[in-house]
């Protein structure tokens, strides 16, 4: 019995450190969410963008990227694909999340042909949050 008293008495006795695991738990999740948005970003495809006075940023987590180089090939976030692949991968974002943004990079020499038919695709997607994507003057 005298040791079943002694265990009481332990319980009560005041703690002399403090648990960290769960401070390290919340800072491992931080750290790692960081990493994540740092990086994401839209890379791949050397696009040379041409020149506006004012620009504004469409950077948002779920935000599609479609380049055309100098050369006119698309590229869907840094993948290349045709017109008919574009559409087909268009729709089925817009089925899983109907209104998400849309970023158009196009190279400062491309034909302005090749723009116009990504954007009029757009628009028969009925894709609202559109945006062209252009450098910044020198």
């Amino acid at each position: 019995m005298a040791s079943a008293s002694s265990m009481d008495d332990d319980d009560d006795a005041p703690v002399d450190g403090i648990n960290i695991t769960p401070l390290v738990d919340v800072l491992m999740v931080v750290l790692v969410m960081f990493i994540l948005t740092a990086t994401a970003q839209v890379s791949g495809i050397q696009v040379n963008l041409p020149k506006a006075s004012s620009t504004v940023s469409l950077t948002q987590p779920k935000t599609k990227a479609i380049s055309i180089n100098d050369v006119g090939q698309i590229f869907l976030d840094a993948y290349p694909v045709t017109l008919p692949e574009l559409e087909d991968r268009l729709r089925t974002e817009k089925a899983l999340s109907p209104d998400f943004p849309v970023i158009v990079r196009g190279d400062a020499t491309v034909q302005y042909q090749k723009v116009v038919e990504v954007l009029d695709l757009m628009r028969r997607l009925e894709l609202s949050q559109v945006g062209l994507v252009t450098g910044k003057p020198n």
